[in-house]
């Protein structure tokens, strides 16, 4: 080993301590206030008439029915977490 190899493992420790240092001040995600609210599509008249008698349609055993009534809960909770 030459003399100056020693010197090249210095750089690379420092920059290893520097990036674990670094992720103590990476915290945004991990706040509790910073929620990220989904989106909540907009429908118009027309497309929300069509949809009810669709469901309509169908048996009331249907899974699609109860898949539907699980999405209106999560609009729900999506509009409030965005007012």
């Amino acid at each position: 080993m030459t003399s100056n190899a020693v010197c090249w493992r210095h750089p690379a420790t420092a920059l290893v301590i520097a990036m674990i240092s670094l992720t103590a001040c990476a915290t945004g995600g991990s706040d509790p206030g910073g929620a990220v609210c989904p989106p909540v599509v907009a429908y118009d008249q027309a497309m929300r008439d069509r949809a009810a008698a669709e469901l309509e349609a169908l048996p009331e055993n249907a899974v699609l029915v109860r898949m539907m009534a699980d999405y209106a809960v999560m609009r729900a909770q999506a509009r409030v977490c965005a007012s």
